[in-house]
């Protein structure tokens, strides 16, 4: 079926759903979002095509179209690219979790010497997952430098968005490997692999096997504007099949090149049934995050 805007809310009601749970959406200060549009709108080097940004709108009206939609719990997906920057971030997303209610209050970190400290404050804030951006970051998620904040969010069982494939460029420390090392020494972490590992799907379904911790988020994957360029294997639609109950609905909303609908929309032609509908667009991280 075809999902336009206006038929979010229909598709909503044929699944039987009460919202949807969309864990990857970005709200950050403004001048930082200016900073991430105004790279989108440029085609920086990591994007190389052009891609414009679909809902570029002031905080309030981005919020109005979100819950619009029905989107019952989302995130505000914050990350830092140098040290010094993300304990700023977690103070500005704590005040912004405070004053929205049902955004998911969402925290990051960078390898700096003062990581774990910050980290174990937003915790004690309440933080309910952290966002990590190898790729934007430039950083190493094997830096010893994280090790206490990887056991400290392993101890809390606190899930991390983790941007780690090679879409839509690779970096110097993206891809499966680093990941799988992390996992290793951090078994118990709760990892939530950003756009399904693209464009590693499979070794990153490997990973999801290997560790039931291991999540995956639908976040651009399987849409027309990413089938161009890294398309998901079709003989790998067995194995979402296998791991529906953990694989999570996100948007990277708002900065999509396309309608909010197309991403449902994209969902529907997977083959899979209404039951792995209604896991991933809301049962999966209604469990996930206890809502």
């Amino acid at each position: 079926m075809r999902v336009s805007d206006d038929g979010v809310l229909a598709f909503r009601r044929a699944l039987g759903l009460p919202g949807l749970i969309d864990v990857h959406t970005h709200f950050m200060p403004e001048r930082v979002l200016d900073k991430v549009w105004a790279y989108f709108d440029a085609a920086g080097p990591l994007i190389g095509r052009p891609w414009p940004i679909t809902y570029r709108h002031a905080e309030l009206e981005r919020l109005g179209i979100l819950r619009g939609f029905g989107v019952r719990a989302f995130t505000s997906m914050i990350y830092p690219h140098k040290p010094g920057m993300a304990a700023w971030l977690n103070g500005w997303a704590a005040d912004f979790a405070s004053r929205t209610p049902d955004c998911l209050h969402t925290a990051t970190f960078f390898p700096e010497p003062e990581a774990a400290d910050y980290v174990r404050r937003a915790l004690d804030a309440g933080a309910r997952i952290f966002k990590s951006h190898v790729q934007v970051g430039a950083y190493d998620p094997e830096d010893v430098l994280l090790d206490d904040v990887w056991g400290t969010l392993e101890d809390a069982g606190t899930p991390v968005v983790i941007h780690c494939g090679s879409g839509p460029v690779p970096g110097k420390h993206t891809g499966p490997a680093p990941v799988a090392r992390v996992l290793a020494r951090h078994p118990r972490l709760r990892l939530v692999i950003a756009h399904m590992g693209m464009p590693e799907y499979t070794d990153f379904l490997d990973l999801a096997e290997r560790h039931p911790g291991v999540h995956l988020d639908t976040t651009m994957a399987f849409t027309d504007f990413s089938e161009r360029i890294a398309p998901f294997p079709p003989a790998e639609r067995g194995r979402l099949a296998a791991l529906g109950d953990r694989i999570l609905f996100g948007s990277d909303f708002p900065n999509i090149p396309y309608g909010y609908a197309h991403a449902l929309e994209s969902l529907t032609r997977l083959g899979q049934d209404e039951a792995w509908l209604r896991g991933v667009c809301h049962d999966n991280a209604a469990r996930l995050f206890g809502l």
